[in-house]
Formats: structure tokens, sequence, C-alpha cells
């Protein structure tokens, strides 16, 4: 369906359809949701809102310990994805256009955003745009963006809404236009009309089995265990403290005095034959404690696919690579349906590249761009010494190529301006050198 077709028959053409957009029901309950997501991520748990009750006659503040896990584990999941810069391989002339790109643009911090935006609220917005010659990126706040789709779930406008200082912004994408809307000075108006030539924004988002068009955050399945923790934190540290406080007790004649003076440390007590003095408190069970907190702990890194040893959580010896590569085996699991994610929305990219530099006068051909690939390396901690051991006997046996060799090594980022380094070292070592009869010497000689 058309969008126009689409906005007269959803919104009786009115032109304000897009405020009609932000304003739908369950597009402001979802705001809602992201943005309490945001205000967890910045520290507001629920255990912050435990109310106030009488102890010993008294009112009593409860312990409200916040655990910051949630950023840890997100932390984790993008560095292991993308603690290595994303590498694109294929024909030499796109490959290089495409890296000039990211490196002028900054794309490899724009990929961590992005990877942010969508394990924390499921979805993500990139606009792709030209600007001064050079092809830029731009984050669009989760929070602001609503794509519009049509009954097929194909995406057919996007807009993006904001306030600042009082006033109501609106962005409207369009597949061939850009429209920027105001209502500063009382009247939605138009402020700003642009040529759209990327097309819509590119949408990231990962799996939710309620819906096609909308993702689903991490947090939802760590927030529940993570309230539990702070719970049973709280309520352990609050027991501590109030067990500092036994009472006093005693059974049996005190011999003389006239009981234990409130205002003297270190009284003596002289009672009867028989009797008895001691402090009664409650017994707390510490291995009742450590075993749910352990338990729960473990449960959170489960559900999070995150290794205990990569939260300092277990102790290990010096292992070999198939150990290493077991104990995060879980973990590169996740990262492997993170990496699909992300390469659904990079592949996207890559085609905008591509019309945005036909703009630019720089045209490949469709069997040049369809060499193109996309690889990730996770961040496995790995026996560097067996690595290099193993890629000398492969390319010792002629089983494996120099680039091949290059694009594993644990110690070599970008693989094609290495192989360019070997070939010129190459050639001014073979320009130095002269063949006379059967010896070889320096051409400075």
């Amino acid at each position: 369906m058309e969008l126009n077709d689409y906005i007269n028959v959803k919104y009786d053409g009115e032109s304000d359809w897009f405020v009609q957009v932000v304003n739908e029901p369950s597009n402001q309950m979802n705001k809602q949701d992201i943005h309490s997501k945001k205000e967890y991520l910045d520290g507001s748990h629920a255990i912050l809102n435990s109310p106030s009750y009488n102890y010993n006659g008294k009112l009593y503040s409860p312990r409200k310990i916040v655990v910051s896990y949630a950023k840890t584990l997100l932390n984790f999941q993008k560095s292991f994805l993308l603690s290595k810069p994303v590498v694109y391989t294929g024909k030499e002339r796109v490959v290089k256009a495409i890296n000039e790109i990211n490196r002028k643009g900054k794309m490899d911090r724009i990929n961590v955003k992005i990877l942010h935006n969508l394990l924390s609220y499921g979805e993500a917005y990139e606009y792709l745009y030209i600007q001064d010659g050079k092809i830029k990126s731009r984050i669009i706040d989760t929070e602001e963006g609503y794509p519009l789709y049509d009954h097929n779930n194909e995406l057919m406008a996007f807009v993006q809404s904001y306030v600042n200082d009082g006033i109501s912004y609106y962005i409207v994408y369009t597949p061939d236009k850009v429209y920027e809307y105001s209502n500063e000075g009382g009247e939605l108006h138009l402020i700003g009309e642009y040529t759209n030539l990327s097309g819509l924004p590119i949408i990231y988002k990962t799996d939710n089995e309620l819906s096609h068009i909308k993702g689903k955050s991490e947090l939802d399945d760590w927030i529940f265990i993570l309230d539990e923790i702070e719970n049973v934190l709280s309520k352990f540290t609050d027991t501590v403290y109030k067990n500092m406080n036994p009472i006093p007790v005693v059974s049996g004649q005190e011999l003389k005095g006239n009981g234990i003076a409130t205002n003297i440390v270190g009284q003596g007590v002289q009672l009867d034959d028989g009797s008895e003095f001691k402090f009664a408190s409650i017994q707390l069970d510490v291995e009742a404690f450590n075993a749910l907190y352990d338990k729960l702990i473990q449960t959170l890194f489960d559900i999070s696919s995150t290794p205990n040893v990569a939260m300092n959580k277990a102790e290990i010896a010096n292992v070999s690579e198939t150990s290493i590569r077991i104990l995060y085996s879980l973990a590169n699991v996740k990262a492997k349906i993170n990496e699909n994610y992300l390469r659904d929305g990079l592949e996207e990219r890559l085609n905008k590249y591509r019309v945005l530099l036909s703009y630019l006068g720089k045209n490949f051909t469709d069997n040049e761009f369809e060499t193109l690939d996309i690889q990730f390396s996770y961040d496995v901690p790995s026996n560097d010494t067996e690595v290099i051991n193993n890629l000398k006997t492969l390319y010792e046996m002629k089983s494996m190529s120099l680039e091949s060799v290059l694009e594993k090594s644990p110690y070599i980022n970008d693989s094609v301006q290495e192989l360019e380094r070997i070939h010129k070292s190459t050639a001014e070592n073979n320009d130095n050198v002269v063949v006379d009869g059967n010896n070889t010497v320096g051409n400075n000689e």
C-alpha cells in the first residue's frame, strides 16, 4: 500500500497524520516502556521504593542496595561482539570505499551505540545522509522513533518526535522526502523540506515472539532476577544491623545493685548461684543466604549467557584453547544471535552506501558489491601461542593462504593493510639485491 493511500484510509487524509501516529496508545505505551528502561539503567530501581516500617516502636527506613549488574552484562555483550572492529571483505576497490566511509564517519563507535540500543530497548534506528561531501550516520533515539508499517509489515514511513524548550518537533521520513515540522508559535507548521537520498531509516530489531515489527529488550529477562538480588541483599543487611543491638536477659537473683545502668559501659553484674546472664539475638543463617544469592547470580548469568569466569566468579588455571572455548560456549551462542541482528541492518547499510556513493560520483557494479561480506571477531580469550603455532603449521602444509593466516592472527586487525605492507617490504628487499653469478650481494656494494 502506498503511503498516501494509507494516510487517506486510516487518518482521513489529515495533514497532521504524523501527530496522530505519535499519540496512538500503543506508541505511547512503547515510549513509556523505553523511558522506564532508561531510568532503570540510570539507577532508578524498584528497591528504592521500599516503604518505611515500625520497628521497636520507631519508624525504620530499610536498606536500599542498588546493584547495577544490568550495565555490566550489557557492557560484556557489547565488548564481546564489537571490541574488535567489524571487517569488510570483497573486491579491493569496493572494500576500500567502504572502509573510507567507516573511518571518516567513525562507524565502529556508532555500531556500539546501535548494539546498546538494540540490547537495551529491542530496537535501534539509523539514518544515513551526505554532508560536506561525506557520508554520515545519525542514530535516532529509540524513545523518539515511530516506524509506520502497512498490513504486510513493510516500512512505509518513519516519524521522529521530540520536545525541546517546550516546543514539539516532528521529522517525517518518506522514501523520497524528509519533512520537518514544529508547533513553535502555537500552531503546527512546516519548517523544512529536504530530498531524501538514502531512503527510510535503517531499523535494527531483536526477535519478539509476540510481534514481527517490535523488538524485545534484554532487560525484560533480567530485571526480575536483579530485583530479587537487590531485595535479598537489602533485607539481609537490615537483619545484620538489627542483630548488633541484642537484648540482655537475666535469669535468677541479682546479689546487689539496682540493675544495669544504661549510662555506664563495662559495668559488672553479680548474680546468685544458678543465675544466668546472656544476650538474646536472632541467629543469622549465613549459609542459606549464600546459597540463595549464589543461585540468583548463577541464574542471571545463565539467562544472559554470561560465563562465570568473565565476571570474576570462577578461578581457572592455564588451560588450552579448546577449554576456553567451552567455557565461553554460551557467550558465543549469544554473540551469534546478536551478530545476526546487527548483520541485517549492516547489510541494508551497505546498500544505502552504494546509493549515496553514486551521488558522489563513485559507481560500482553488481558483481563488485555482491563480493562484499561482513566479518565479526568475538573477544574470546585465547592462547595466542597455540593459535600462532596452528596457523604456522597450516601455512607450512600449504593448507592455508597467507591472507587467511593474517585474518586469523590474534595480533593483526587489518589483514588487507598488513598484506600490502608485506608485499611492499618484499618488493623493496628485492630491489636492494643483485644476482652476480652464484653470489647475491647488495646494490650498495
